[in-house]
Formats: C-alpha cells, structure tokens, sequence
C-alpha cells in the first residue's frame, strides 16, 4: 500500500515519475496515470516531512521546557 512507503521510497519513486513525465512517449491516458501517481507520492512525502516536524518540534519544545 502506498501509505507504508518510507520518505525515500515515495521520493525516488517520485523522481521516477517526473522522469517519465518528461520524457513524454505515453498517451494522453499514460500520462494521467503517472501524474496522478505523483500527486499520490507528493503527498505521502509532504505527511512523512510534516510528521518528522512535529516530532522535532515536540522534541524541541520538552526540551525548552525543562
């Protein structure tokens, strides 16, 4: 499931994507597949990055408390 792709995982598949998207070569069809594939991969890296913030923050918060 893509949810359980690390931040790297989704990343280099993300790269991948614009790759091909670059490229061209694919249908009109193709083409929607793979950019509606990066929205999904964008996102789960934007939650993994928003995620890893928090716990810095948190982290950094309990820290400035103590």
């Amino acid at each position: 499931m893509t949810e359980e792709l690390s931040y790297e995982a989704a990343r280099a598949e993300l790269a991948e994507v614009v790759t091909k998207l670059e490229s061209g070569g694919g249908t009109l069809e193709e083409a929607l597949a793979l950019w509606e594939r990066g929205e999904q991969l964008a996102a789960i890296c934007q939650a993994r990055l928003d995620g890893a913030r928090a716990r810095l923050d948190s982290v950094t918060n309990t820290k400035s408390e103590n």
